[in-house]
């Protein structure tokens, strides 16, 4: 039975030797070392061995398992680094070959600007407040001194849900409610999109991004608001940028006006883009109506204030010579890569 312990170890180190893979592996594990192996079949018959011998046989059966499964762990490691490195060498990458260009986005030329807008504005002590695109006509008109019958309330002039839920055509209503929850003093911004049913052109959208300003303390004057727009409009576009204030209409102030910037095209000597005015009307103004104040709870004889709304696609128009607002629709990259 020595002997027989010792042929199986020869012949099993020479088979461990020889495999090439783990299935051969595996399979040679079984057939020496399994429950059904050749050392199991071995130890089985050492119940017709003189007792002062088993112990022998037995331990030298243990010595041999043990010799096999030291070449079986030996040789597995072989078969797993040889398999590594063949993958490795499969595998491998040029790293001196140029990679693929990954492109990088940028913003929009629009949020440029309403960035640019934002970082004066704050830097002049303006916060910046927002609210719903879906507003009650209470908020978009009632509390602004817009009152039925207006033109403005049109539905041809207005998206309505409902009879008295519409698209905001103005963030004005922010406005309001910054008003019915914050006591003055008051500086803020409200930037958002609104909606209005204007036709399609070089300078007009159905819908389209505003930037509205409100400021309410004591004391405040007409010349704070000019002073404040012509301090956004010399930073934008630079010192030299000629404005124009004209007297003009809105329910909500009063007085108003229309604050326009030269055409940055033709200028000043009409071209398509102003309609052949010279100017590109940049944003309505003026200070805040007293009724839209007590409508709210501020007292109009303590505090006053200013209230503007800018057209931030015709401030980028503006900003980056651009002649025609749908190109800044259009997602076309060839345009939008030149920002």
């Amino acid at each position: 039975m020595k002997q027989t312990l010792a042929n199986l170890q020869t012949q099993a180190l020479s088979e461990l030797n020889a495999a090439c893979d783990a299935k051969a592996l595996e399979e040679l594990r079984v057939k020496y070392l399994g429950k059904k192996g050749e050392i199991t079949a071995v130890l089985r018959q050492m119940g017709g061995l003189p007792a002062d011998e088993r112990p022998v046989i037995g331990a030298l059966a243990n010595t041999v398992r043990e010799e096999i499964e030291a070449a079986l762990a030996v040789r597995s490691a072989a078969i797993e680094a040889a398999a590594l490195t063949e993958r490795l060498l499969r595998e491998k990458l040029d790293v001196t070959i140029p990679g693929t260009p990954v492109s990088v986005g940028h913003r929009h030329p629009m949020s440029i600007v309403l960035d640019e807008a934002k970082d004066i504005f704050v830097g002049m002590g303006f916060s910046i407040a927002e609210g719903p695109e879906i507003e009650f006509a209470t908020y978009n008109f009632d509390k602004l001194n817009t009152l039925p019958g207006h033109p403005a309330r049109d539905m041809t002039d207005t998206f309505y849900i409902t009879d008295d839920v519409l698209l905001r055509t103005q963030t004005s209503p922010v406005q309001v409610r910054v008003m019915e929850s914050q006591k003055p003093p008051i500086r803020i911004i409200s930037p958002g999109r609104v909606y209005r049913k204007d036709e399609v052109d070089a300078t007009h959208s159905p819908m389209f991004h505003q930037i509205e300003g409100l400021v309410v303390d004591k004391g405040i004057t007409m010349g704070d608001l000019k002073g404040t727009l012509n301090a956004l409009v010399h930073k934008l576009y630079g010192a030299e940028t000629n404005t124009r204030f004209r007297p003009h209409h809105f329910p909500f102030t009063e007085p108003s006006c229309e604050v326009d910037v030269q055409c940055f095209v033709c200028g000043g000597s009409g071209c398509r883009v102003c309609k052949g005015e010279g100017w590109i009307e940049l944003l309505g103004a003026g200070m805040v109506h007293p009724k839209v104040l007590a409508g709210v709870g501020i007292d109009p004889e303590e505090y006053s204030g200013f209230a503007f709304g800018i057209g931030l696609e015709r401030m980028t128009m503006l900003r980056f010579g651009i002649d025609d607002m749908r190109l800044l629709y259009e997602n076309d990259m060839r345009f939008l890569g030149q920002f």
